[in-house]
């Protein structure tokens, strides 16, 4: 029986490396997977899914008034899938969420969706609070904050390094932009030594 599976961290906690890794091990046994990431993270071009130890995967995109339910249908008629992984998923709206949901109901898809779970003011974006209402699986992937203490939030840093408070919820940036810390420093407002 499929199962929708939210996997989530703060950034460099090697999200996407396990991401490509699992598209990979379905590839090398003869499976056919289908990745998506959305349009909005264009950090290493259209399409690309990018992991800091060097690993690239190219995927299709999507937009947030892409029905993902009604595309993985059209893509299963045309060739089997066997499991459907979503990058960036806490840029899903409700109602993708539910969507994925469906694939895994109605298709028998396993959905694998790889994400952040708050952003850097610590609130929950709408993708990741809808997967954690309907998941079926939830994995914390581990990172670590510069003291060497677990890393439970994002910090998104100016120019000078400093933590920022305020701010629109969706900043596409990677290390220039933000830093992964343990609660402590993230409330102290101390992103680095």
């Amino acid at each position: 029986m499929a199962s929708l599976h939210y996997k989530f961290a703060t950034m460099n906690s090697g999200k996407s490396t396990q991401l490509i890794q699992a598209h990979f091990n379905y590839l090398e046994r003869g499976m056919h997977p289908l990745a998506m990431t959305p349009a909005i993270d264009d950090r290493f071009g259209v399409g690309v899914i990018s992991a800091r130890v060097g690993l690239e995967l190219r995927v299709e995109v999507f937009s947030d008034s892409c029905d993902l339910f009604e595309m993985v249908k059209a893509r299963h008629a045309e060739r089997h899938i066997d499991v459907f992984i979503v990058d960036e998923a806490q840029f899903l709206t409700k109602e993708q969420v539910y969507q994925l949901a469906r694939i895994v109901d109605e298709q028998d898809i396993p959905v694998i969706a790889y994400g952040l779970k708050t952003d850097f003011r610590g609130e929950l974006f709408p993708g990741s609070y809808h997967l954690l209402c309907l998941a079926d699986k939830f994995e914390e992937l581990k990172s670590i904050c510069w003291c060497g203490n677990k890393a439970h939030m994002n910090s998104r840093v100016n120019e000078a390094g400093q933590v920022m408070r305020d701010g629109e919820q969706v900043e596409i940036g990677g290390n220039d932009r933000y830093v992964s810390l343990c609660r402590k420093h993230y409330l102290e407002g101390r992103a680095f030594k």
